[in-house]
């Protein structure tokens, strides 16, 4: 019985140490050895359709029209839709104030959510390329540009472009680990993007071509589903560095725990979509991108719980008490973290270890969310919420 638990553990603490640790440096590696180049062109730019989903987003809707206006896309090339999930705060009034500029609204006159929303746009738009976009992710304004001449290579489907946080976001606790959450995940797309496919998408930005949009169902991330769908059949996606946008980043870990539990339970679903693309031999590199950077990463939280479990059953071996002693004053950090986070050092790893724990319970809630078809197609953003309590 001993040594199945001594399996257990090192089993779990191996697989934990991979995707943390060893992913990171082997998808590097990988990618300086064995890039694949990007061919792409300057020439001629393709129509752009530029896609604004938006539900009460009065806040920001005038400041996100502004920014889109000013993007360095010839006008005759350049569509710009905002796509209301029947909005009642303003937002539909405020688009329509700029309809005379090139702005189209189009309404949907029942709420039925993000998905729902692109399904009722992409259908009336008119570009080649469409760029979709969260009504709080101010581009720059070369942005667009980076992101489409990767479609003068036929063998690239989507484009990714690189979302960042406001500067004035930077010094909140959630922001910070965030913060640094998405340089390690800018790092991965990178050299995914050098090695093969990057995985999935990012909502504030990122572009498909026309063709490539399957409907969704009202339950699916776009994000993810998407670029899925796109690898499934037979194309590649490409991260690029180039093309920013920047976004709020949530105020505080309580909306950041909820959007990743959203975010997680969905993309699971979204692998039950399409299965095809957990076959090694469809696209190999994908598919070691897939299963090392999202799902593995997805099942930590169970490593976790297995992996302290039976270092407990351990207790009897000094080795395994110290590992479970070790781990247990990390939860209690975390725990800490989670009360108490003095603007220093000391604060900044409490943070930290709370941050870690805080996206693991969402991951272990979010695929029981999914195991029991537990998801929802609606979700009003923190900023909107905060204004319905105002």
């Amino acid at each position: 019985m001993e040594f199945q638990f001594e399996y257990v553990f090192w089993l779990c603490a191996l697989l934990l140490a991979y995707v943390y640790i060893g992913y990171p440096v082997l998808i590097g590696i990988l990618a300086y050895f064995f890039s694949q180049p990007k061919k792409f062109s300057d020439g001629d730019e393709p129509s752009v359709s530029f896609i604004i989903s938006a539900y009460n987003e009065a806040s920001v809707i005038a400041a996100k029209i502004e920014n889109s206006l000013g993007l360095a896309v010839p006008t005759e090339r350049l569509e710009v839709i905002v796509v209301s999930d029947c909005s009642d705060d303003g937002t539909d009034e405020i688009v329509r104030g700029s309809e005379g500029l090139g702005v189209r609204l189009l309404r949907q006159n029942q709420r039925l959510g993000k998905s729902a929303a692109l399904n009722y746009a992409v259908p009336q738009a008119r570009g080649t390329i469409l760029v979709f976009s969260d009504a709080n992710a101010l581009y720059q304004p070369d942005a667009i540009r980076h992101l489409v001449r990767h479609f003068s290579n036929p063998k690239i489907g989507y484009v990714v472009g690189n979302a960042r946080y406001s500067e004035k976001d930077s010094g909140s606790s959630s922001a910070e680990s965030e913060g640094l959450y998405w340089k390690l995940e800018t790092y991965l797309k990178k050299q995914e993007s050098l090695f093969g496919s990057v995985v999935g998408g990012d909502g504030a930005i990122y572009a498909i071509r026309r063709e490539l949009y399957s409907p969704l169902l009202p339950t699916d991330i776009n994000d993810f589903l998407s670029p899925l769908q796109i690898i499934a059949r037979g194309y590649n996606g490409v991260f690029e560095p180039s093309a920013v946008c920047y976004e709020e980043a949530a105020e505080n870990f309580s909306q950041e725990y909820r959007r990743k539990v959203r975010i997680i339970s969905r993309s699971l679903n979204a692998l039950r979509r399409v299965p095809e693309v957990l076959n090694p031999l469809r696209n190999t590199r994908h598919w070691f991108s897939l299963v090392s950077h999202k799902v593995l990463r997805w099942f930590a939280p169970f490593f976790m719980i297995f992996c302290f479990a039976s270092s407990l059953a351990l207790w009897r071996s000094p080795l395994y008490k110290t590992a479970a002693i070790l781990q247990a004053a990390f939860y209690a950090l975390a725990l800490i973290g989670w009360k108490w986070r003095p603007e220093n050092k000391i604060g900044k790893l409490l943070s930290l270890a709370f941050y870690f724990c805080m996206v693991n319970l969402a991951s272990l809630v979010g695929c029981v969310k999914c195991f029991r078809g537990d998801l929802s197609g609606i979700w009003a953003p923190p900023r909107q919420k905060l204004q319905n309590q105002a």
